[in-house]
């Protein structure tokens, strides 16, 4: 294969990225239209709040007052027997928001979920958004159901939510007569703020699934996500709120005992450590991990990998993901290309490796942004003892442009030199031709040390236009064939990508539709060329019917052509090769799902079709019910594969069953149940988790495997092959 100069590349990257940046300072040539934003004053009082959801203390009568939310979707500014009315104090430590949501049918109210950060889809909620920066870039989004489970989350990049993070904060709710209300204390030490800050960015929404109709406080457009804060309100009166000394401190005890049946070797396991954040001031925050365990943390959901590329896991793990959003690079990538992927840290084949200690930096600065991660792993049988690094900058040129850098450095086996840099720039706007949402952005990255030589090369450039008629976008990256971050992840090195969508997603007027709420029409093209320029691969993802009915149902059907090139032969699975050659071939795609405030929900996907030299179907479903007040939740799911192509036939089976048990939203019992036919594995994680106080947690971890011998024909002759229960206790200090 002929050597590709690199330089020519790179140069056309940067060129790219120039044109950018002149493209973004000229966005006053747009005709942007400013949009009022609404403002709230919050009311100063030092009572003592009583979480209940009663809002019976007189301190509430000070308070600052949102009289009602506008309906957002699907009827713009269109008055619903839904008020809603929102009070604001403010103290010295905390802010306290009340909520009274009136409801005139309330034995409606749906109820899902007690569980932290559970699916809330079909759910009555409340959701705040604050951006104490007021810099209309980064903020906190908070979410509290009509049952009083907690989902949190951080906002960047304007628009996109990452729901990785757990704050501390407290809460109440209450049913009453004509709806439910809520109680709501948020302490400044969980919140990154200036002090002495006068102007908060806000917003406030809530949910009603059963009408499938959304309320806001700002930004009422269809176009407008309620995540972007560009579009918030105003939340004054918070010069007064401080945030203390800054300094927090999370220690942890755990007790274990792990079984191998294999050996039948028992170990005992008692570990401490914790975590210390030290705020030096609004800017900078430093966080140090002693010893980190990680023994609470949900189970990777299985997959089917039927393809020939790496499969994409999403970390779990508390360390890392508290501010993993400021990591985020590049628009336009997804799975793709991850410059830095935490996940190569602390886990080699499935393994884990021991971290003695971690530290992060996060800051802000004016227009500057700040990540830093440095990690110390341990020798291990397969890898080295090595120290990992990843920075992350961005500064803010003006309000809708930014410009970003990162570095990684380290391999996570400890076997090479390794690093990688990049840049990319971003520029976005809510105001494009009124109030339209438009972005473009561009990035490219390099990778160096022990690493081929060649194109160690990667670039790409985005355009997105996301509204809610059409939704459009185009991009077009590279990925050398020697660009190889080891703290990355990129499945498809030596690739040129050029992907282009558009969704028409019209809402009928007509009598005779009424019946449906807005149709969604999708094309999506994409073509991936390999090294040479020879195309590799090809498909256009078409949805000729999809639908979003009244009632909150979705029925789909798409049709998907397609185009591979093996260069060598591709094992499938055990004993099923597919031959190299071209391959063109359709498949098909029906999916029903019913709607999510329910008790029952039902949902069923089936992939048919040709697949390379044969024909395969891919079967998912589920059945999920809760009962009404969200104590209990059931979830049976199943998938099955069923290939038949010329060299064999494979069926491979994956299923799950779960079950949730929430005594209280602080208390909650959960199983999940997960068997593969590849691994013949069996693997079941129970975890009980209880919320003694906010940032006070008692976890107790049960893990067994059990396993089909290979050579058993008894789908039942399952033997046990591993024991893991461990207790946790982690509890928080602040000053």
């Amino acid at each position: 294969m002929p050597e590709r100069n690199t330089t020519p590349t790179l140069v056309s990257a940067i060129q790219a990225l120039v044109l950018l940046l002149a493209l973004g300072g000229a966005s006053l040539a747009f005709p942007d239209r400013a949009i009022a934003a609404p403002e709230v004053r919050g009311g100063t009082t030092e009572q003592d709040i009583k979480l209940d959801g009663l809002l019976d203390e007189a301190a509430w009568e000070q308070a600052g007052v949102i009289p009602d939310l506008v309906q957002q979707d699907p009827h713009p500014g269109r008055p619903t027997p839904f008020t809603t009315e929102i009070r604001v104090l403010v103290t010295s430590s905390d802010i306290i928001f009340g909520i009274i949501c009136h409801d005139p049918d309330p034995d409606r109210i749906a109820i899902h979920t007690m569980q932290r950060d559970g699916d809330m889809g079909g759910d009555d909620f409340i959701s705040l958004i604050l951006d104490p920066m007021n810099d209309k870039r980064r903020g906190y989004y908070f979410r509290l159901n009509a049952a009083g489970a907690q989902l949190d989350g951080l906002v960047a990049g304007s628009q996109e939510l990452s729901i990785d993070w757990d704050g501390i904060w407290d809460s109440a709710t209450r049913r009453t007569a004509t709806g439910w209300t809520a109680e709501i204390r948020i302490p400044a030490q969980t919140l990154r703020f200036p002090w002495g800050q006068d102007q908060w960015g806000m917003n406030v929404g809530r949910y009603i699934p059963r009408v499938q109709t959304g309320l806001r406080w700002s930004g009422i457009s269809l176009d407008a996500n309620f995540t972007d804060l560009q579009r918030a309100g105003t939340l004054n009166g918070m010069s007064d709120l401080r945030p203390g000394r800054g300094i927090s401190f999370s220690p942890f005890g755990l007790v274990g005992v792990d079984r191998d049946y294999d050996i039948n070797q028992d170990s005992n396991n008692l570990e401490v450590g914790g975590d210390l954040t030290w705020n030096f001031n609004s800017d900078l925050s430093a966080i140090l991990t002693i010893n980190p365990d990680f023994a609470e943390t949900e189970v990777d959901t299985r997959q089917a990998n039927l393809t020939r590329f790496a499969l994409f896991f999403p970390e779990k793990r508390p360390f890392f993901l508290e501010g993993s959003e400021m990591f985020n690079f590049g628009p336009g990538l997804q799975d793709d290309f991850i410059p830095f992927f935490s996940r190569r840290i602390g886990l080699f084949d499935g393994e884990m490796i021991g971290l003695p200690a971690g530290l992060k930096l996060l800051g802000n600065s004016g227009p500057w942004q700040l990540a830093g991660l440095a990690v110390a792993a341990e020798q291990t049988e397969l890898t080295e003892e090595t120290q990992l690094f990843a920075g992350r900058v961005n500064y803010d040129v003006s309000e809708n442009l930014t410009l970003g850098a990162i570095a990684t450095s380290g391999d996570p086996e400890g076997q090479r030199d390794n690093t990688l840099v990049g840049m990319d720039i971003y520029w976005r706007t809510s105001q494009f031709r009124g109030d339209k949402n438009l972005s473009i952005g561009g990035w490219t990255a390099a990778s160096y040390g022990d690493v081929p030589d060649g194109d160690n090369v990667g670039w790409g450039v985005s355009a997105e236009y996301p509204n809610d008629l059409w939704d459009l976008s185009a991009t077009v990256k590279e990925f050398g064939e020697n660009l190889d971050p080891a703290l990355g992840f990129l499945p498809r090195p030596g690739t040129r990508w050029y992907q282009a969508g558009a969704t028409f997603k019209p809402r009928p007027q007509s009598e005779n539709l009424a019946w449906a709420r807005q149709f969604y029409f999708e094309f999506y093209p994409r073509f991936i060329q390999d090294a040479n320029g020879d195309v590799e691969s090809w498909r256009v993802f078409t949805a000729p019917f999809n639908v979003r009915t009244q009632s909150g149902e979705h029925i789909e059907a798409n049709f998907v052509p397609q185009f591979e090139r093996l260069d060598e032969p591709f094992e499938i699975t055990d004993g099923v090769v597919i031959p190299a050659g071209d391959y063109h071939y359709s498949r098909y795609r029906m999916e029903v799902v019913s709607a999510g405030y329910r008790p029952w929900q039902l949902g069923g996907t089936v992939w048919f079709g040709g697949f390379f030299d044969g024909t395969l179907t891919e079967t998912k479903a589920f059945a999920k019910y809760t009962t009404p007040a969200g104590h209990l939740q059931l979830e049976v799911g199943i998938e099955q594969n069923r290939g038949n192509l010329a060299g064999g036939d494979f069926n491979i089976n994956i299923g799950q069953f779960k079950v949730v048990y929430a005594f209280t939203p602080d208390m909650v019992l959960s199983s999940n149940i997960q068997y593969d036919s590849e691994s013949r594995d069996v693997g079941a994680n129970s975890r009980f988790r209880w919320t003694i106080k906010p940032g006070t947690d008692l976890f107790i971890v049960w893990n067994r495997g059990w396993q089909r011998p290979f050579d058993s024909e008894n789908p039942f002759g399952m033997e046990t092959v591993s024991d893991q229960i461990a207790a946790k206790l982690r509890w928080t200090f602040r000053m």
